[in-house]
């Protein structure tokens, strides 16, 4: 039997049994258009073989058991964060982490840390400012480096952030970090290194700091810390060229959801009922209304 009546046979015996047993089972798309309240669209995915595959070890959708709630998660260096909010249109991702210190709350962390194979980077009015660092101690402020940082002569801390540094110690929450209220800014370093460096890693342990904030869109205007926006915002890129591709917006638009099969991680777009084709999901609907015809009927990935 060839491959394409193969998968005529396949689709004809699905639908002729819905038409003679009656309703079947609802059969779901292994690939999920939503995770929670959150719209998943290409790049990102649900699951395994869901949306790029460059990002399949970095996000990804999970159940919080046992109130069944899901959630999509980035898995980073320095641990597991809810994404809350994906902006699709300036590709951008915004994540929470919840040892973070904001104007209202500060507490010890131990940093935020990209694995180097990440398909991020920081958006450029992204500022990040490490808070109660030894002065004499930390490699932050002189040039005493030890094994784990590399002297060169780039500096670590942005000489133009202290205003940024004397308002977030104005914030009366600047306490729960063992600092008195309005402390010298020369504790803090507003850290200057493009991606958190090249190992994107900013690990306060090492860094001798007890703990840091991020700011979100930043305005160097706006010098009131309670009306900062923090959190952490990720940009990503689909490709070299950052074009979103044409055969997954057809995959999209015909009510699919994109994803990839074999070693080779070729494309497949995830259709209703279970089926996953090698091009979009308007056949289904050609079902329906005409009946199969073999000229209709793009490539099924069966899973043998």
């Amino acid at each position: 039997m060839t491959f394409l009546s193969s998968s005529v046979f396949n689709l004809t015996l699905f639908f002729f049994s819905f038409f003679i047993a009656g309703p079947l089972p609802v059969l779901s798309q292994a690939c999920k258009s939503s995770c929670g309240d959150l719209p998943i669209r290409y790049p990102f995915g649900t699951g395994p073989g869901c949306g790029d595959p460059r990002f399949q070890n970095f996000v990804t959708c999970k159940c919080d058991s046992p109130q069944g709630r899901e959630r999509l998660v980035l898995t980073a260096a320095s641990g597991s964060y809810t994404i809350q909010w994906i902006d699709y249109g300036n590709h951008i991702i915004y994540i929470q982490d919840p040892t973070i210190s904001t104007c209202s709350c500060m507490q010890p962390s131990r940093g935020f840390a990209l694995d180097w194979s990440a398909p991020f980077s920081f958006p450029e009015n992204t500022v990040f400012a490490l808070l109660g660092c030894s002065v004499t101690a930390s490699p932050v402020f002189n040039n005493s480096f030890n094994n784990n940082f590399k002297k060169n002569n780039a500096p670590l801390c942005d000489v133009s952030g202290g205003p940024i540094c004397s308002q977030i110690y104005a914030c009366p929450a600047v306490v729960g970090l063992n600092l008195p209220l309005y402390s010298p800014a020369s504790s803090c370093c507003v850290y200057s290194p493009v991606d958190l460096g090249p190992s994107f890693d900013m690990d306060l342990k090492k860094l001798q700091c007890e703990s840091y904030t991020a700011v979100i869109d930043f305005d160097y205007r706006q010098l009131d810390a309670a009306k900062w926006k923090y959190g952490i915002a990720l940009k990503y890129r689909f490709s070299v060229n950052n074009v979103y591709p044409l055969s997954c917006l057809q995959c999209e638009n015909s009510n699919g959801v994109c994803g990839y099969v074999g070693s080779y991680n070729s494309f497949a777009c995830n259709c209703p009922f279970g089926v996953t084709t090698s091009t979009d999901c308007s056949f289904q609907e050609s079902f329906w209304s005409h009946g199969v015809k073999s000229n209709n009927i793009p490539r099924v990935f069966t899973g043998k």
